[in-house]
């Protein structure tokens, strides 16, 4: 009992464990009751799925709000921690969920390279959620350790936050993917051997060697799991600083990056049709990152250090967040309207 009573990033543990564990029930009933059987899921259902991990998502905030405990030494103002507690964690959602939009493009690539069949890929998707749930879990660990011992770091994330913002403009949002070339592909091939086509919905099977013994192989869904993965870890480089960039607090760092990449699995397949449809949106997640590294410059250096400037408020990231991705959205939606992709 003394380890549940322990802390652990500013919060018990228990309440961490409370968190994972109701994590695992939703899981459970996603694949265990939702999608127990193979089936391709419709829009209507991967609507229905994000509207429910959304409403869910919101129901969180209230507990924020109305029963979290915000520790003091993560925020800026002592008073009112779980006001400045739930804008926060909403801004942290609604940002990761547009980061890992990104994500819907390149896990749509990587589905065709495998040819997967779509009756598979809720599978993939689900069993890659896990992978995410503990990689996060690392990179934000590292990243508060990092942040709340060294302040300085987050002027460069700030920094890292602006250049990814302008590469992403520079370099068109481009999304290609050379999986033929794939180092890490590659060397799984060499020490893992691998089905040529998917029979089933298994990551592994028995197959008959060249001596007529069955032996284990990978199958490419396993394959097509490493990269999503991969691809996972990679945009963790880009989100991570972004989220640490709203909030020290790790708690709603953590429980906002889970909501949002279970918010992107749900509806993964109401948006890969469409993807072509939001064009612009790489723009608006540009200006974004190049909004927050300029709030941390803002707040850590003209006003903390050097008391040039009034302190900009976490509402503001809320409001300007949503003012830019809103209107990347809607500026894609009016752009393509007639059916044609826009030209980027």
């Amino acid at each position: 009992m003394d380890f549940l009573t322990g802390a652990f990033a500013g919060q018990p543990i228990w309440l961490w464990l409370a968190f994972l564990s109701f994590i695992g029930f939703l899981l459970w009933v996603d694949l265990g009751l939702l999608n127990r059987k193979d089936g391709v899921v419709s829009p209507a259902k991967s609507a229905a799925m994000w509207g429910l991990f959304a409403a869910i998502a919101l129901a969180f905030g209230a507990y924020v709000y109305f029963g979290y405990r915000p520790p003091p030494e993560f925020y800026a103002d002592p008073a009112n921690l779980n006001q400045q507690a739930v804008i926060q964690y909403f801004t942290g959602y609604l940002l990761e969920t547009a980061l890992a939009f990104d994500n819907i493009f390149v896990i749509s690539m990587i589905f065709t390279y495998f040819a997967v069949p779509r009756e598979y890929q809720h599978r993939v998707l689900f069993w890659g959620i896990i992978g995410a749930i503990m990689f996060r879990a690392i990179f934000i660990g590292v990243g508060a350790a990092v942040v709340n011992r060294y302040a300085w770091a987050l002027f460069f994330f700030a920094a890292f936050l602006i250049y990814t913002g302008w590469k992403m403009v520079a370099s068109g949002g481009g999304h290609e993917m050379k999986l033929e070339d794939n180092k890490l592909l590659r060397f799984i091939r060499k020490i893992v051997p691998v089905t040529e086509t998917i029979g089933n919905h298994n990551f592994f099977v028995r197959r008959s060697n060249e001596k007529g013994r069955l032996s284990l192989m990978a199958t490419p869904l396993f394959l097509t799991l490493i990269m999503v993965e991969a691809v996972d870890i990679v945009f963790a480089v880009d989100s991570v600083p972004a989220i640490f960039a709203v909030t020290r607090d790790p708690f709603i760092v953590y429980t906002s990056n889970i909501f949002a990449i279970l918010g992107l699995r749900s509806m993964y397949f109401m948006l890969a049709a469409a993807v072509e449809r939001f064009k612009y949106l790489k723009y608006g997640l540009a200006l974004v990152l190049v909004l927050i590294g300029v709030k941390i410059i803002w707040n850590f250096g003209l006003y903390k250090e050097l008391h040039l400037v009034p302190y900009l408020e976490a509402h503001w990231s809320l409001i300007g967040t949503l003012t830019l991705l809103g209107g990347a959205i809607l500026y894609s939606l009016w752009r393509t309207r007639d059916g044609a992709p826009a030209k980027a």
